[in-house]
């Protein structure tokens, strides 16, 4: 599974959903979700982005890959269990509308990168570290 991800900036805070669907419902994290067959990693990180928080993105510089199986694996309920591959993305939240899938999140916030609300999906503080460190894109 090829995913996509936003560190959404605005004023130096970062867009957080809190998830509504399992796995997870309830943790708060990055917004982003799976590309869909096709769709261009840029279409798939606007269409999640806006889907999960109702932003419309300008979107920026390529943060990351992300692939170690320590850390993207991902069990469901019903039993699978698919590796996934992350590209995530810095990116400005422009103009906020209405999120067109409002079942996947039940709260959105901007917080500060070392203010991060709990409980709080653990691979996402790595690319929030890899954002703010700047440079080269990671790959891990």
């Amino acid at each position: 599974m090829v995913g996509v991800g936003a560190i959404l900036l605005r004023r130096d805070r970062i867009l957080m959903a809190q998830r509504g669907k399992e796995p997870l419902r309830g943790w708060w994290s990055l917004p982003g979700g799976a590309l869909e067959i096709g769709e261009s990693l840029e279409h798939a990180v606007r269409r999640e982005v806006r889907e999960e928080t109702g932003y419309e993105i300008d979107l920026g510089r390529l943060v990351g890959v992300y692939s170690d199986p320590k850390h993207q694996v991902i069990a469901y309920a019903d039993g699978r269990r698919v590796q996934a591959v992350n590209l995530c993305f810095e990116a400005l939240a422009v103009r906020q509308g209405g999120a067109t899938t409002p079942h996947e999140t039940l709260a959105l916030g901007f917080f500060a990168h070392d203010k991060l609300p709990e409980p709080f999906v653990p691979i996402h503080t790595v690319r929030i570290a890899d954002a703010a460190a700047g440079g080269e894109v990671r790959v891990r």
